[in-house]
């Protein structure tokens, strides 16, 4: 565990322009405190929340990270607590007047011979664990599939040494919904996709009913902009079938397609691969005021250490990047990408209107308590898991990336369908970073759960892989955190170090992301 924090008082003040600043010390500061440069409380201020540096004025801008994220309501008083209902919600940045690739960064100095031990696909992807992963066409089936990966996990796998675990890639989807409504494309192209993660090694079986509207034939197939899939009808067990007389002949169908697909991944073996071969999403969930300073920084300078040796990074949902899009908009490649980036945008613009909502449902209650007051402080903490490089493409929820390098992939803020759409893009590594704590873990992907605060850290002290905490206190910089986050996510993708949510076995389920009617 880490030291406790210093007894004296500490503020965080991000940039030269901002007029407040975070407290930093467990149980935040009584009213009275006075710090070194003489400023003092008017009020007691929770970890985390802000403190007026200067006397604001109302409709004054409040600025953190350089940038307005809102304005008074009323008078706020130098050394007052700068409480999230005193600060009202700016207007987003508008879309259509935004500068494109004018400020594309440098490339930065390449790094060479990092590598790490993963498993090669006939594709020439690489993944970090080496699983049977079972598609499903419908929901209608998960409860057998669940049966049936028991029965694997206890009667098979033993007499198969080299494949690290069975994933029912179990969903919501395949019927009882509109699968020609034009956005239906999301969740199809997303359980497509799901089966292709590198992960899997390339064994692609399907478990379907039969009378579903996802027919396994269609799902293979995919949308117009993936590869469809190749399979013998022997990989595809219809449980329908007249064939199978009674729940005991579907098991053992099942049962014999997975093992001819165990008996083809336990011939797999870790090789050494150059850590360009990675590829790895980053998200937050369970944010709080310190993610922005602390942990989501050395994601962002291990982000870069990640591009420089030619891997491929992905950072997503779409709300908590669209008040700050306006930074990130001159950092893509070119205009062609921007266009694209835009275009995500608005496109989630116009699907919370329909649903009659906006980007103000955003942050949640627990994000409040952290010390975030609105979206738009939430986003600038956000996408600073970007790091510096410059962004080379843009991905469509569920997308898998043609390029390696710093990717958006457009994906909701919730953590479970940020998490499947990421993997449906092919990560083989996930970095979670949170100041509020959750168990989250996939059962797929590996999860390294980063905190933004010490205290998170030393209390979760079995949940968490990795404290940011320390950055706060001066303990360590962005860079030496970043640099230990480059070289834990070799180790896990290498398979000599596990995450605690692999150590548990905590899986959340896979919540595909399906914004088309349901009927």
């Amino acid at each position: 565990m880490n030291r406790p924090l210093t007894d004296k008082p500490l503020y965080i003040k991000v940039h030269d322009a901002d007029n407040v600043a975070i407290v930093v010390n467990d149980q935040g500061l009584p009213a009275g405190t006075r710090f070194d440069d003489g400023l003092q409380l008017t009020e007691h201020v929770p970890q985390g929340h802000k403190v007026a540096l200067s006397d604001i004025a109302p409709q004054g801008a409040i600025v953190r990270y350089g940038e307005v994220i809102g304005t008074a309501l009323r008078p706020i008083a130098r050394g007052s607590w700068i409480e999230e209902s005193l600060v009202a919600l700016p207007d987003a940045p508008p879309l259509n007047s935004l500068p494109l690739a004018n400020n594309v960064p440098p490339d930065l100095p390449p790094l060479e011979g990092y590598t790490f031990e993963g498993y090669r696909n006939a594709d020439g992807s690489v993944g970090t664990r080496n699983l049977l992963g079972i598609t499903t066409s419908v929901h209608c089936v998960a409860g057998v599939v669940d049966y049936v990966v028991q029965i694997i996990e206890r009667d098979l796998l033993p007499r198969y040494p080299n494949v690290d675990g069975v994933v029912a890639l179990n969903h919501l989807y395949g019927c009882g919904v509109a699968i020609n409504a034009p956005a239906a494309v999301v969740p199809i192209r997303t359980i497509h996709n799901l089966a292709l993660n590198p992960n899997f090694g390339g064994e692609v079986m399907v478990v379907s009913l039969g009378c579903e509207k996802l027919q396994p034939e269609r799902l293979l197939t995919g949308t117009p902009d993936v590869q469809a899939i190749s399979l013998d009808d022997n990989d595809i067990v219809r449980l329908q079938d007249e064939r199978h007389i009674g729940f005991g002949a579907m098991v053992d169908e099942i049962l014999q397609v997975a093992e001819r697909h165990l008996k083809r991944l336990n011939q797999r073996q870790r090789e050494r691969c150059p850590a360009a071969d990675l590829v790895i999403g980053t998200q937050c969930g369970g944010s709080d005021a310190f993610s922005g300073v602390t942990a989501n920084p050395a994601v962002g300078f291990a982000s870069d250490l990640l591009v420089r040796c030619g891997a491929t990074v992905m950072f997503s949902e779409v709300t908590e990047v669209r008040d700050a899009i306006h930074l990130l908009t001159p950092r893509v490649v070119d205009e062609a990408v921007g266009r694209r980036l835009l275009e995500e945008m608005a496109w989630y613009d116009d699907y919370l209107s329909q649903g009659q909502t906006d980007r103000s449902a955003n942050p949640s209650p627990g994000n409040k308590k952290g010390g975030l007051a609105n979206v738009v402080e939430k986003a600038l903490g956000s996408i600073a898991k970007s790091g510096r490089s410059p962004i080379v493409e843009v991905l469509s929820p569920g997308q898998r990336p043609t390029k390696r390098g710093l990717i958006y992939a457009a994906t909701p803020a919730s953590d479970f369908v940020c998490g499947t759409q990421q993997m449906a893009s092919g990560i083989t590594l996930q970095v979670f970073t949170t100041g509020r704590g959750t168990p989250y873990g996939l059962a797929a992907i590996p999860v390294i759960k980063m905190a933004t605060r010490s205290a998170l850290a030393n209390r979760w002290h079995d949940l968490m892989d990795i404290n940011a905490g320390t950055i706060a206190t001066g303990e360590e910089s962005i860079e030496q955190v970043g640099w230990r986050l480059f070289e834990l996510i070799l180790d896990i993708a290498s398979g000599r170090q596990q995450t605690w949510s692999d150590r548990w076995g905590i899986r959340n389920q896979l919540a595909v992301f399906n914004p088309a009617p349901v009927t």
